[in-house]
């Protein structure tokens, strides 16, 4: 008789070991995760900082060089965007353009800027979407050139309210 209570005894304790154990390892992985996305939220967070430690001494703080569209006047320290600086350069040119191609006269006519080649491709991506830019396939290229603007019509009763 005293085989058996033990033996039941030694069922529990190891259902109870297998069970806090897997439970253990649910949890290690929990932390693991949460330990990660942790890590991922400082090297933002230190990325913000430098950007604000960077831009602290600007007239005004509230808008960093990269968000202006123009260079105010006799300001030179303050950039235009990218997608601006893109745009004049594929307004240059007749033909369609490789996104290498756009990156390298930009380098060459902005020797201050010196965009990664995907950062090129994002810009010229999104300039796309935006309807402002054109994409070319041709075989495996890609390429891009500035949007054809359809000619403005005017309406018309636009035409009698403004004659």
């Amino acid at each position: 008789m005293t085989s058996q209570p033990a033996a039941t005894l030694r069922s529990r304790y190891v259902e109870q070991a297998a069970s806090d154990l897997e439970e253990n390892r649910r949890r290690q992985r929990e932390l693991t995760s949460r330990i990660s996305e942790l890590q991922q939220e400082e090297a933002m967070l230190l990325d913000i900082l430098r950007l604000a430690e960077r831009y602290e001494g600007l007239p005004d703080p509230s808008r960093v060089p990269e968000q202006t569209h123009a260079a105010p006047p006799g300001s030179k320290s303050r950039r235009s965007l990218l997608g601006g600086v893109l745009l004049e350069l594929l307004a240059g040119h007749d033909e369609p353009r490789l996104a290498k191609e756009v990156r390298e006269e930009l380098l060459a006519k902005h020797p201050d800027r010196s965009p990664t080649p995907q950062v090129v491709r994002n810009t010229l991506e999104s300039l796309v979407a935006k309807g402002r830019v054109q994409r070319h396939k041709q075989q495996r290229a890609v390429m891009y050139s500035l949007a054809k603007r359809p000619e403005i019509r005017v309406s018309s009763s636009a035409a009698r309210n403004s004659g």
